[in-house]
Formats: C-alpha cells, sequence, structure tokens
C-alpha cells in the first residue's frame, strides 16, 4: 500500500520560494531556531486567534539590520529588516499550524520602528513586511496596521513587528 504524500498548498509554496529569494539575498536562511530573548513565549494560540510576539530583523544569534532609519540605517535598509521580521513570523505561523492554509487571515500588525528625529516614512518601512505577507499569503495577508517610530528596540533592532492572526481548525 502506497501512501500518497500531502499536497503542499500554494500559501506553502509561496513561502518557500519567498525564503529562498531572502536567504539568497542575505547569505543565511531561515530554517534556523527562532530565539527569543526572555521570559515569554514566541506565540500564543487562544481559540481560533494567534499572537506573536514582537519579531526583530535576527537570523540566528545575527540581528541583521540595526540602528536608526533615517540616521545610520537606509530607508531600503529598514524594508529589508521589516520583510525579515515578517518572514520570522510566517516561520513561528508554519511551525505552529503545520501549514499556511491554515491561516484564514491575518487580523492585525504592528511595525515598530527605530528611527531618528527626522524620519517620516515609517508606513513605507510597514510596507515592506505587508507586501511580504500579501504575496505569501495572498488575501489572507490583509491586515489592519499601525506603524510608529520609537527610539530604541531590543537589541538595537531597526525594526520590530508583531502579527495577530485568525486561524482555521
Amino acid at each position: 500500500m502506497t501512501i500518497a504524500a500531502s499536497p503542499i498548498s500554494p500559501a506553502d509554496q509561496r513561502f518557500q520560494q519567498v525564503a529562498a529569494r531572502l536567504a539568497a539575498e542575505l547569505g543565511q536562511g531561515f530554517d534556523g531556531e527562532i530565539k527569543i530573548g526572555g521570559h515569554y513565549v514566541p506565540l500564543l494560540q487562544h481559540g481560533d486567534t494567534v499572537h506573536l510576539s514582537g519579531q526583530i530583523p535576527r537570523l540566528g544569534d545575527t540581528v541583521m539590520v540595526t540602528g536608526r532609519a533615517g540616521d545610520d540605517v537606509s530607508l531600503a535598509q529598514a524594508q529589508q529588516a521589516a520583510r525579515i521580521s515578517a518572514m520570522r513570523c510566517l516561520v513561528l505561523l508554519q511551525r505552529h499550524l503545520g501549514s499556511l492554509a491554515r491561516v484564514a487571515t491575518l487580523l492585525r500588525m504592528g511595525v515598530f520602528v527605530q528611527c531618528g528625529a527626522g524620519f517620516t516614512q515609517h508606513s513605507e518601512v510597514a510596507d515592506a513586511a505587508s507586501d511580504l505577507l500579501h504575496e505569501v499569503l495572498g488575501d489572507a495577508g490583509l491586515h489592519t496596521r499601525t506603524s510608529v517610530g520609537v527610539y530604541q528596540l531590543p537589541k538595537n533592532a531597526t525594526v520590530e513587528i508583531e502579527l495577530s492572526a485568525a486561524v482555521l481548525p
């Protein structure tokens, strides 16, 4: 008796493609441990809602983009930090759910940008994460969003993203 392999969902296929593309750009992938920095959990499910703790652009032990947007970090670098942080959210969701096909819809994303006093492009930084989430999840990746500038983030990260999602059983 042969057991057929489960087909991979379109969302999981797009996730693999985006992860491979970003890994090629960064020279490092998203398949390692997602490290957290304290006494909390990176993800918590209550009923059909999953809340993800803030994710910084860290791969392995390295925070890939650090510093203040508008001062020592360009808009393009801050956008890359947002994409890495959003991918960490997707990695956590996929590992927890088994498949991104179980994401019914993203509910809310909060984007925190460490920036200089004159920086006003917070929404453009957040757009990079929003675009990536929509690219992977399609319409399930649409979400409400807040983007704010802050004075400091953990590990001097340029961006931190928190996310909530409604999931299917």
